[in-house]
């Protein structure tokens, strides 16, 4: 799953931006509807990169943070498993720096200047988002993210210019697909990745459905089959684990339905491998993350926090038929900004034709900010009241015919701090 999740990213960059590896993607607006990605945010822009150091080591050199804007993000290997993050916080500590990736088995010169790291595959891949602080506009959140270079370190006497595509315009959708499409995906992970110990019990068991390194992957009518059969079982029993309560998420509070997300203390200590001393834990790393999330922080908490919810105060499982009021408090305890953010329970993305997507503290000068400060947010397939109340985010549900695979649209609203 995370490895779907990471090389969906670089095929929809070649598929619907005509980029490739070693361009930089970046927004010049905050994402919207058409935009697909496992729960975006819809307050900042992006930037977004699929780089690999099959042919030497590469460097990505971050801008320091200024008084206007900071980047909050985060590097990652093929795995979607965190290398270093960016960002105040972060390894850089928003000084910025030249971020130096070694290839697997590299035994070459090392450069001192660097911030070195030794990721154990050949993809190295980030996603930040450059956040606005101190008055900053998105106009000058773009110009920043803009002044990143990424480089091979053989060219870093004479850097070339670095590759910028803006993603807005496009209908650019990196979500997986649960067809045949997610074995395709694999099988190019496998190709071109180095074969890790922990995943050698994995290759055994793809090798019996054809994705074998170094031999095509050509399923025949009934191998096709039965990968449709599985994929749409893999979905059900993924949806069911993200919707149990205590396994993807865990209570959060006591007065309300919200929950937070269950990432076992160890991996988050350990910059989430999701492998401990006796297992993989697949379920957890699947079901409990990377079907719904990619681009987990190596340091957890120290630049977002999300609570997620998935029912209403009494209960009963969100829908896209009925009315839903987020009342979002005076003070909330958030330094650059909080949203909330509608999200499809069928893709975990954006709800498509949705607009917008979500709201927050950014939007509060078209909202009505009532006499004790707080903030009413609807979310509804029609106005409340026949009326059409300041900050009402009208939501377009679409439905699925396959029972396994989601009935019906439902969503949940991310405050993410």
């Amino acid at each position: 799953m995370p490895a779907a999740g990471i090389i969906d990213i670089l095929l929809a960059t070649k598929r619907d931006l005509g980029g490739d590896i070693g361009d930089v993607v970046y927004f010049s607006k905050p994402m919207v509807s058409w935009h697909g990605f496992l729960i975006p945010n819809n307050n900042v822009p992006y930037v977004i990169a699929s780089l690999s150091t099959k042919d030497g080591p590469i460097v990505v050199d971050v801008p320091p943070a200024d008084e206007k804007t900071s980047y909050f993000g985060t590097f990652v290997n093929a795995w979607d498993t965190p290398i270093a993050d960016v960002s105040p916080p972060g390894d850089d500590k928003g000084k910025g720096g030249k971020y130096l990736f070694l290839p697997p088995g590299y035994d070459g010169e090392v450069p001192d200047v660097h911030l070195v790291f030794r990721p154990d595959t050949y993809s190295v891949n980030f996603a930040f988002r450059p956040v606005s602080q101190n008055g900053g506009t998105l106009e000058e959140a773009v110009a920043y993210a803009k002044r990143l270079k990424v480089y091979p370190l053989s060219a870093a006497d004479n850097p070339p210019e670095t590759t910028f595509i803006d993603a807005y315009p496009k209908k650019y959708n990196t979500l997986p697909v649960y067809d045949l499409s997610f074995f395709t995906d694999i099988n190019t992970v496998v190709q071109n990745e180095p074969i890790l110990e922990r995943d050698k019990a994995m290759m055994g068991l793809l090798a019996g459905i054809g994705i074998e390194k170094g031999r095509p992957f050509k399923p025949g009518p009934v191998m096709t089959k039965a990968l449709l059969e599985g994929i749409e079982t893999a979905y059900a029993q993924m949806q069911a684990y993200f919707t149990s309560s205590g396994k993807a998420l865990i209570p959060y509070g006591n007065d309300r339905n919200w929950q937070a997300l269950n990432l076992p203390k160890e991996q988050a200590a350990a910059g989430f491998p999701f492998v401990t001393d006796d297992q993989v834990l697949i379920d957890e790393r699947a079901g409990g993350a990377y079907f719904w999330a990619t681009c987990l922080p190596k340091v957890l908490g120290k630049g977002s926090f999300y609570l997620m919810g998935l029912k209403d105060t009494e209960g009963n499982p969100l829908d896209g038929k009925s009315t839903y009021r987020l009342r979002v408090s005076k003070d909330v305890p958030a330094k650059d900004f909080w949203s909330a953010i509608a999200y499809s329970m069928k893709t975990k993305g954006f709800i498509e034709n949705a607009d917008p997507v979500g709201l927050g503290s950014l939007d509060k000068e078209s909202m009505t900010v009532k006499d004790d400060g707080t903030v009413d947010i609807y979310f509804a397939p029609e106005p409340p009241g026949g009326s059409s109340p300041t900050g009402f985010q009208p939501v377009r549900t679409s439905c699925s015919s396959s029972a396994s695979m989601a009935p019906r649209t439902v969503y949940s609203t991310n405050p993410g701090f």
